[in-house]
């Protein structure tokens, strides 16, 4: 496959997800990347040991093209609100379902907090185009919570707010050039 603009942006949400029905990856270049060993075949697709080192190639120039600086500073302002995030699902985590719980309130300061990120993610979208679509993302999960599914505010195994929120945070460690080790190191 040589367009590595589509290839990106596939094996990075593999990579993230940890595997992904083909269905969740209805994309026509999928059967290039199975058949060019990157992905594996199969209802579930993961990544290869190839598709790994490819990936951290594609990452490796992505990263080579956007300014250090600029990337750290998308990643701290991030880093505030997501220190004001954490607590807030940690709390529904623990409290959903229970008589006391709010999910109104909840749903009110993840709002806020959604607002006080969108600006930070097209900050990201300057730098790596693919980073603008976290936004579109995020605004599905939330829009699905307030018209009261609140469980699409941390479902696992699906783009359930939490779950975005991990992977663009996941993604805004590695266009800054740092990895989860050190993230977890200086948190």
């Amino acid at each position: 496959m040589s367009d590595t603009g589509a290839e990106l942006p596939i094996l990075q949400a593999v990579r993230l997800k940890g595997r992904v029905a083909r269905h969740d990856l209805a994309d026509a270049d999928l059967g290039a990347l199975i058949d060019s060993g990157l992905l594996t075949d199969g209802p579930t697709v993961r990544l290869t040991a190839d598709g790994r080192a490819r990936l951290q190639r594609l990452l490796e120039a992505e990263r080579a093209t956007v300014d250090a600086d600029a990337a750290n500073h998308v990643y701290a302002d991030f880093g505030a609100v997501n220190a004001e995030l954490k607590p807030v699902i940690s709390h529904w985590q623990q409290t959903r379902g229970t008589p006391d719980e709010d999910a109104a309130a909840v749903l009110a300061r993840v709002d806020e907090l959604h607002r006080a990120v969108l600006p930070v993610i097209a900050a990201a979208g300057r730098l790596a185009p693919r980073m603008r679509t976290y936004a579109d993302r995020l605004d599905a999960a939330l829009r699905l919570a307030k018209a009261g599914d609140t469980s699409w505010l941390t479902r696992p195994m699906v783009d359930s707010y939490h779950t975005v929120w991990f992977e663009l945070h996941e993604e805004l460690i590695g266009l800054a050039g740092r990895t989860r080790a050190e993230e977890a190191g200086a948190g």
